[in-house]
């Protein structure tokens, strides 16, 4: 076995996934070290919604890669893209308001986006109701996943066309930098040798770096997330976000209105609280996801966030939902919680340790839309 590379990945999520595609693409041999079965992480326990519309310009332009990337993929290889569509829909005024604005933000940045009226939007998603919407924004371009799925099926484009090796139930115990080379040691006895290592999973970072790992702006944030039991006979197009939605995206915070707006809430709520937005999203069984809610805890305390599911939040995040779309049946199948990681203070955690051994995670709710694109530039830097 071939146990030295240009460059290890350590961690197969989706940005770490995306950062051995990439460098597949600039010519490197490179192997993905995956510490389970499969991964098990943020990028499986999400929407898997792309949407580059929620993001800030520099944010955004990453999304629009990934967008190129991901339909490049599905061209070759299933991996679960659908090409449906995201619209924010607009309960007040307001909201109206900043749909508008960034209408014409993206028009300036020459990305595709479409205001409907009231009645296009009724006609357009089934089930939403005429005392919720008022209007909506409808990117075209945009994709969903199957979060569920979709990572395995890019590990198997990856290993069955790219020919790049994925090893699993690889726990890395040590990484070191010798005579300018990298030594990687799993649990298992393993050894494997490159020219550099790019570490993209908190766990393995937390495990290898504690001390950096502690010491870091890291914080986790805790969501809470739904899944009905299948809708018969009913089709919800594409990614759904609302008000809230609107609210809270950081694309948002470029608009002109958006402190004005944001200084009228009220601070106290329960919304507010815990983070909670409404969205909905199709999976292909015909049940839809929803949800969903954050909570913060610092990284080194993970802990104080729990694992239990505070049902006070699915039950609001539930009343919320139905005065929005009424669905067939709001039966619930599978409740979970996700867990990421993202910065305080920077949009994502960059670090050097040595020449050669590169940690780079924190990317937040940014992965499933931001990692493909954002990976071009982190390899720019460290190769």
């Amino acid at each position: 076995m071939n146990n030295k590379y240009d460059l290890i990945i350590v961690g197969g999520g989706v940005l770490g996934t995306f950062h051995a595609y990439n460098a597949i693409k600039l010519g490197l041999s490179v192997a993905i070290l995956e510490k389970g079965a499969k991964p098990q992480g943020a990028t499986v326990k999400n929407f898997g919604q792309v949407v580059p519309s929620g993001m800030n310009q520099k944010w955004q332009n990453f999304g629009r890669k990934s967008l190129d990337i991901y339909k490049s993929i599905q061209k070759e290889f299933d991996i679960s893209v659908k090409e449906n569509g995201t619209v924010y829909l607009a309960s007040n005024d307001d909201e109206v308001q900043l749909l508008e604005e960034l209408y014409q933000i993206n028009k300036t940045n020459s990305y595709t986006s479409q205001m409907l009226t009231k009645q296009q939007c009724l006609n357009k998603y089934s089930g939403l109701k005429s005392s919720y919407c008022k209007a909506g924004l409808f990117f075209p371009e945009e994709v969903t996943v199957e979060p569920r799925t979709m990572i395995d099926k890019l590990h198997s484009y990856m290993s069955r066309t790219l020919k790049t090796p994925i090893h699993y139930n690889r726990t890395v115990i040590d990484v070191q930098e010798i005579n300018e080379e990298c030594v990687v040691k799993t649990a298992d006895n393993g050894v494997f040798k490159a020219a550099k290592v790019i570490i993209c999973n908190g766990s393995d970072f937390k495990a290898l770096y504690s001390s950096i790992y502690n010491e870091s702006d890291l914080v986790v944030s805790k969501l809470q997330m739904m899944q009905t039991k299948p809708q018969k006979n009913y089709k919800l197009q594409g990614s759904i976000l609302t008000g809230l939605t609107i609210r809270r995206y950081e694309a948002f915070e470029e608009c002109a209105s958006w402190k004005t707006i944001k200084a009228k809430e009220n601070s106290d709520s329960f919304e507010k609280k815990y983070g909670v937005h409404i969205l909905f999203k199709q999976a292909s069984d015909g049940s839809v996801i929803l949800g969903d809610s954050h909570e913060y805890a610092a990284a080194k305390n993970i802990e104080n966030l729990g694992f239990d599911l505070n049902m006070e939040i699915d039950n609001f995040m539930i009343d919320e939902a139905k005065k929005i779309i009424d669905l067939p049946t709001y039966e619930i199948q599978q409740r979970w919680a996700g867990y990421y990681s993202q910065c305080k203070n920077s949009d994502i955690f960059e670090h050097k340790i040595g020449n050669n051994i590169h940690i780079v995670t924190g990317i937040g709710g940014k992965g499933m839309t931001g990692s493909a694109g954002y990976s071009i530039e982190s390899l720019q830097k460290i190769i």
